[in-house]
């Protein structure tokens, strides 16, 4: 099947970046000029992603904003003649159709993902974690997971390696090689610890699932922190059917974590010719 609609989570408190997101959601956060969220939907639209079900909850107002139409800044934009800033500002409205489903508590993530089922329906969907941001290949990374979705009709998820000493803060594949960059997977670990981990291919921030996961997710037990792990969940649907991962091609920026969120803008800044001169000269007269 065709795969038309992407889920994004996007109902977490962003206590990492206490006190910038005490009144702002973490998704909105600027890397360079524009929120991180943005870059991830790019990236969906760019995949062949049309209908984007955005997973919020309360102080999140400010996403749905962002992507809806700004009738007062156009008007003004265009009063004054600024057509480059009133195109950029039209184009965030017009990227796809969005609509946006409350994730009331914060119960896990594989309870957001649930919480998008009414409107998922029956149809495999891709999900996007806002707060990693993937670029550097020809392809998108959500589009070269759809890629192998459609050669190989399971479950995809992305993954990348991890030094062992950070693979406690992942979920962790054991897998079998089937071609290139791609694996069968046997099963799924939660952050186990470093001697314990089947692999060093952790799981990131994409996957095209199918909705067969749903009633799984619905039947899952919380952990012992109340959430509903989606892990958990996929482990279930593993068990039922073949799934696959993928050692995407590009390079990941986890703006999620402060020392990602800073190597991202600065990476970014380099890369705009607005900017990057000026940028690099000043970085190279810190004399660090």
């Amino acid at each position: 099947m065709n795969v038309r609609k992407g889920v994004f989570p996007a109902a977490g408190l962003g206590t990492r970046f206490l006190p910038a997101t005490k009144a702002q959601p973490k998704e909105m956060l600027p890397v360079v000029d524009k929120p991180t969220i943005q870059y991830v939907v790019e990236e969906a639209v760019a995949s062949g992603l049309s209908e984007l079900i955005i997973v919020t909850g309360r102080n999140k107002r400010a996403i749905e904003d962002h992507f809806d139409a700004a009738f007062e800044l156009e008007y003004y934009l265009q009063d004054r003649g600024k057509t480059d800033e009133l195109a950029q500002i039209r184009t965030i409205s017009e990227l796809a159709s969005v609509c946006y489903v409350r994730q009331k508590e914060p119960l896990g993530l594989g309870h957001a993902i649930l919480c998008a089922r009414p409107l998922v329906g029956d149809e495999p969907f891709g999900v996007l974690f806002g707060d990693d941001i993937i670029g550097g290949a020809p392809v998108p990374c959500m589009r070269q997971l759809l890629d192998v979705f459609a050669r190989f009709a399971g479950p995809v998820i992305a993954v990348e390696r991890v030094p062992r000493d950070r693979i406690h803060q992942y979920g962790v594949i054991a897998a079998t090689p089937v071609e290139g960059n791609v694996w069968l997977i046997d099963d799924l670990v939660e952050k186990p610890r470093a001697e314990e981990a089947p692999s060093d291919l952790a799981i990131i921030g994409r996957y095209v699932l199918t909705p067969d996961l749903f009633p799984l997710l619905a039947e899952t037990r919380p952990d012992q922190r109340g959430e509903i792990q989606l892990t958990d969940g996929l482990r279930k649907l593993r068990a039922r059917r073949p799934m696959y991962a993928v050692e995407f091609e590009g390079k990941r920026y986890d703006t999620g974590d402060k020392l990602g969120f800073l190597k991202a803008t600065v990476e970014f800044a380099l890369a705009r010719p607005d900017l990057a001169d000026d940028f690099r000269a000043y970085l190279k007269g810190l004399n660090l």
